[in-house]
Formats: structure tokens, sequence, C-alpha cells
């Protein structure tokens, strides 16, 4: 394997020397989409919010921000990431406002309807099997709860495409695949937005 498919394909499950390059550059590099995804959390005031696929943690510091009065609970399968999020988020911690943790969202073993919001950036390309997954956030969910999405690809884009026949596992889905997964795994009210300039797209669900 050449290394730029070696490096890429970290982006997946963060791991060793390329995988702490790819977790660093990942807070930066996705910052904007995920700003652009957050801003369209605007009557929500969650409680307990969890963050899926967190990679760095930078998107868990933001969380904490937006919402002051909120507990954030940030997991990742990656040894490598969850290392990275407990630096990024070292004060929200001590303080009592950020556990981080090694989670498979596959296989939650996280509380049930303990959740007001649950958020996913640039993370459901990799998990295996949307509506099965998709069933595990419920599950963490409260009733009403929301869970979002916010993907770079809209799964038609060039770019994406290519990088998905290049990393092992990587599967870009449209806001409409998303959405009927989403449906059958018991989620109601189902929106998606896509960027009037970029190929990215938010989905908000409501369980």
């Amino acid at each position: 394997m050449g290394l730029f498919k070696k490096y890429v394909s970290q982006t997946r499950k963060p791991e060793g020397f390329l995988g702490k390059m790819m977790v660093n550059g990942m807070n930066g590099g996705h910052a904007k989409m995920a700003d652009w995804g957050m801003s369209h959390l605007k009557t929500i005031v969650p409680e307990e919010i969890l963050e899926i696929g967190c990679g760095g943690g930078r998107n868990a510091g933001e969380l904490i921000k937006k919402y002051p009065n909120a507990k954030v609970t940030a997991i990742d399968y990656s040894d490598v990431s969850v290392q990275k999020a407990t630096v990024y988020n070292s004060e929200a911690i001590k303080n009592g406002r950020c556990i981080v943790r090694r989670g498979d969202v596959s296989a939650l073993t996280l509380p049930e309807e303990k959740y007001d919001l649950a958020t996913a950036f640039e993370t459901i390309y990799f998990w295996p099997g949307l509506e099965k997954c998709f069933a595990e956030v419920a599950k963490v969910l409260k009733s009403g709860g929301v869970f979002m999405i916010v993907n770079e690809s809209d799964g038609t884009d060039e770019t994406s495409l290519k990088f998905e026949k290049i990393i092992d596992g990587m599967k870009c889905y449209t806001a409409e695949e998303i959405e009927t997964a989403l449906k059958r795994a018991g989620f109601s009210k189902v929106k998606s937005t896509h960027h009037k300039n970029k190929p990215w797209i938010t989905v908000i669900a409501k369980k």
C-alpha cells in the first residue's frame, strides 16, 4: 500500500504515527463544515450530548461552548482519537462537563434514553450498516431527542467518490439514503439541508 493510501485510510480508524497526523489535521480541516452543521441546531437546548466518532475532539469542545449548561460524552473507537480528544478537552473534563471514552457505535454500551442530542460529524461513512448503527443511537436518545449528521460529501461529489475507492470500508451516502435508514431505525421528522455552494449535507432527525 502506498504512503498516500496508508495516510488517507487513517480517516477510518486512526492508529500509530500516521493516525496521530490524521487526527491532528481533523480538528482544523473540518471546522468550517462542522460549524455550518451546528448552525442548524436552533431550538434545542440539550443537557446531555453524545458526540459519536469524536476524532480530535474539536467538535465536542464547540458543543460545550454552544451549550454552557450541557455535559458532553465524546466517543470514538480509535484509541489515538480518544487520547487526542481527551487532551483537547482537558479543561472541560476537569470541570465535569466532558467525558471522553472509547466506544463502538454498532454496539453502544451507554445508558438508554439518556441523551437529548447526538451528533456525528464526518463519520457515518465508516459505520458498519447505517440502519443498525442508527438504531443504536436511537436507543440512547430520550424520546424527542435529536440526532444530527453532518457530512462533507452528499454521496455524489467526485472527490469523495474517489476516496471511497481508495479507503477500505468507506461508503458515501446521499441525503435520501441517510433519511431512509433513519426512518427504518425509528426516527421521525427527518430533515436534510444541502449547502448552497458545497456538497456538504446536514441531516437532523427526531426520535
